[in-house]
């Protein structure tokens, strides 16, 4: 992919830059006592680490989480940056989970036990475009 000017919004590390990542993946959670399972939506991103030789690192992979749910989130993510590369894009692509109706009329009580419900959704946002002239000033830099 050539996402380079494509950014992916983690839950809490940051940005990550789409060309880096080499694998998304989604899994379940074991369900613990008291605890439904939840699905995490993962970027894989490699990782050398410092072990091997002098010539050869060896490589390691690092997950990031972008989103936790209690729904299986399929292939959205994927699908998301294959559209964006072929379009060239330049933004910033964030997770939020769509609250179900019935809960929106719930009202603020419910608000923490409804936190892990509702469909994954990924949002891109585009960069805006800078103001025509000196785009090379130390500004822009």
């Amino acid at each position: 992919m050539s996402l380079a000017n494509v950014w992916v919004q983690t839950q809490g590390d940051g940005l990550v830059r789409a060309d880096q990542i080499v694998g998304i993946e989604a899994h379940q959670t074991p369900a613990l006592t008291g605890k439904p399972a939840n699905w995490l939506v993962d970027v894989v991103l490699p990782a050398p680490i410092g072990s091997g030789t002098r010539e050869v690192w060896t490589m390691n992979v690092l997950h990031r989480t972008l989103i936790q749910t209690s729904d299986d989130p399929a292939d959205a993510p994927a699908r998301l940056l294959a559209q964006l590369d072929l379009i060239n894009a330049t933004g910033i692509i964030s997770t939020s989970r769509e609250r179900p109706a019935a809960a929106e009329d719930a009202g603020p009580a419910l608000d923490e036990a409804v936190a892990s419900t509702g469909r994954v959704r990924f949002r891109f946002v585009p960069f805006s475009n800078p103001a025509p002239g000196h785009h090379t000033a130390p500004e822009y830099l």
